[in-house]
């Protein structure tokens, strides 16, 4: 892929995720869990195994409608963007969007042209039709960025988030492709 800038003209590469990656993904995912109440998990609680995460890594890039993408500056992984999707035929259109980005990088734009990749991944792949995704009611920021690339709310699952002692509602989001 091409690589583009930042708002603060930092250079970025996104590309899509191999098995040599895993072991700075579950590092990332492990830093990142402290970074923001809003993920739906914490600080140290990606506990995959590096040889499991291999695998998973290697399933997924062979799945026809699965993906998963990392941005990164200075080869230092910065974004991880996904989706994943069954492979069972009656819900094997529907994918499910994931996207983390480290709190020093919000509002850089990379958390928009992650979403924009998957978008248009996801237009061109001849499966997916449907692109779900899960988020806090309450992570404003998010949801206005969803809003604009054309996601509409689904639903809402009551108190299935617990923080800190205090829960949360979960928003489902949707479009279609």
């Amino acid at each position: 892929m091409q690589p583009f800038r930042l708002k603060n003209q930092q250079q970025v590469t996104i590309s899509e995720a191999t098995m040599d990656d895993a072991q700075a993904i579950i590092n990332f995912y492990n830093r990142v869990g402290g970074e923001s109440d809003y993920l739906s998990f914490g600080k140290n609680e990606f506990t995959s195994d590096v040889e499991n995460y291999k695998s998973a890594l290697e399933a997924t890039r062979l799945e026809k409608n699965s993906i998963i993408y990392i941005a990164t500056v200075n080869r230092e992984i910065i974004s991880i963007a996904s989706i994943h999707s069954n492979q069972k035929t009656r819900s094997k259109h529907v994918g499910t969007l994931g996207i983390v980005v480290s709190q020093q990088f919000i509002g850089q734009g990379v958390g928009r042209k992650m979403m924009e990749l998957l978008i248009d991944w996801a237009k061109t792949n001849e499966i997916t039709r449907k692109i779900t995704l899960v988020t806090r009611e309450d992570n404003d920021t998010a949801i206005q960025l969803y809003e604009k690339l054309g996601f509409v709310k689904e639903g809402l699952s009551l108190k299935d988030n617990l923080v800190d002692d205090v829960y949360y509602n979960s928003l489902m989001m949707a479009m279609f492709v």
